[in-house]
């Protein structure tokens, strides 16, 4: 991902307001700053609504895991040593229709590293949590505008993204 691309994301989910806080607890005592994590706003609800719990039957489950490609513990030494520790979505790439209620699972499978799950499109970021180690998050997502939005863990750039379809709604 370009510099400039990741800064003017970084810049948006700083200036977002009015968004609901995601209650998150710090990994291993560590002290979290949960300011940083919010739901979908009222406007961005427009476009995407999120919620905690299922208020209705959903049209599809997905699982979206943390997947750890080189890390200390077991990775290749010189690509630690070039690159750091990666880690990427897996699947990295989910197609959902639009105005259908879609249960996504984020399943942190790593023991000692927290992730995040930022939401974006070109024009605004809609969400972003925290994915804490050995956790399953899930939410009930319902997007209300096709197209393309981006997914990535800002902690871990810039191999950890990847992108949802909106598709046209199913045929009734």
């Amino acid at each position: 991902m370009k510099p400039k691309l990741l800064i003017a994301i970084f810049a948006l989910a700083i200036a977002a307001t009015g968004c609901m806080t995601h209650e998150a607890a710090g990994n291993m005592g560590e002290k979290l700053d949960i300011s940083q994590f919010y739901l979908p706003n009222a406007d961005a609800s427009k476009v995407v609504s999120v919620s905690s719990t299922t208020n209705g039957p959903v049209g599809a489950t997905v699982y979206i895991q943390t997947h750890a490609v080189a890390v200390k513990e077991t990775g290749p030494k010189e690509t630690v040593a070039k690159f750091g520790e990666v880690y990427a979505f897996s699947p990295g790439f989910v197609a959902v229709h639009k105005d259908e209620p879609t249960l996504i699972h984020f399943l942190n499978l790593q023991p000692d590293d927290n992730h995040d799950f930022m939401l974006y499109a070109p024009d605004q970021v809609f969400m972003k949590l925290l994915l804490p180690p050995l956790q399953d998050t899930a939410y009930v997502f319902t997007f209300h505008r096709e197209g393309l939005f981006n997914i990535l863990c800002a902690m871990h750039q810039p191999s950890m993204a990847g992108q949802i379809l909106v598709l046209p709604p199913r045929p009734k």
